[in-house]
């Protein structure tokens, strides 16, 4: 192997993967060393130096591609790391956090995709494994926008929320208030009479656009949905030891202003 190739040590279970993947690699200008056990892969990080792991996550038994990431980081802190596997789940996302992996390749691999994430982070500033975290509040207020939009294709694809005939704007136009006075809670500010006001509003609109209770009710269950798909897209961002008790008042604050809606909704007449 070339000196001056960065070394690439891939785990993975399935031969086809790690000869067709591990190929490509080499084509692409990488020094590749390919394991297909976990106690083979922990030989090779015992015997060798490398700078990127690309790991499966699942080899033989579910998870333990993270017992070689960790032994990685001891060994070798500032290999570059990447997890191989489908859409991460909550758990996997936190032990991911936890042990601080560069990022996620999900499942069927763009290899192209791979290579560009690959040689990015080999160009980063060593260490490459600080993540910089945030609290869930600026997470979302980054993606209200991405929430919004989210939000509005789930509801079109429900059967009895999209045979409600409303313009884009009608729809959702709730929603960016609703994310806002969440992050004015997370601040530590009170719900005011302006915000119940507002949401009581909505409560009467959606009677007079044929909705029901329990439409609405299911509209609130699909912003939560959107909202726990941003935070999942972005676990590896998360502050974890806040995420439980911001995720607890975006729940909270959610439900409150579904109760003035819904007040406000029986009270108004079509």
């Amino acid at each position: 192997m070339e000196k001056n190739k960065p070394k690439v040590l891939f785990l993975d279970d399935e031969e086809n993967i790690r000869l067709m993947l591990g190929m490509y690699l080499q084509e692409q200008g990488f020094a590749v060393t390919t394991a297909g056990t976990v106690p083979e892969a922990l030989k090779l990080i015992m015997q060798e130096n490398f700078d990127v792991l690309v790991a499966d996550l699942n080899v033989g038994s579910p998870g333990d591609g993270f017992t070689v990431v960790s032994a990685m980081r001891r060994t070798q802190p500032n290999v570059v790391t990447f997890i191989l596997t489908g859409y991460p789940a909550f758990e996997t996302a936190l032990e991911a956090i936890r042990l601080q992996v560069d990022d996620y390749i999900t499942k069927p691999t763009d290899t192209d995709a791979l290579v560009e994430k690959i040689r990015q982070k080999l160009a980063e500033p060593k260490p490459q494994h600080q993540i910089q975290t945030k609290r869930l509040s600026e997470i979302i207020a980054e993606n209200i926008a991405e929430i919004t939009s989210d939000w509005l294709e789930l509801t079109k694809k429900d059967p009895e929320l999209g045979a409600i005939l409303l313009s884009d704007g009608d729809r959702t136009d709730h929603v960016p208030r609703v994310l806002q006075v969440i992050l004015k809670v997370s601040r530590g500010e009170s719900i005011s009479e302006a915000d119940k006001n507002a949401a009581q509003e909505h409560g009467a609109a959606r009677r007079k656009q044929g909705f029901t209770v329990p439409l609405m009710i299911r509209e609130s269950r699909l912003l939560h949905d959107a909202i726990s798909r941003c935070v999942q897209s972005n676990l590896l961002e998360v502050q974890i030891s806040y995420l439980i008790s911001d995720l607890i008042s975006i729940h909270r604050t959610k439900q409150i202003l579904l109760e003035e809606s819904v007040g406000a909704f029986l009270k108004t007449r079509k």
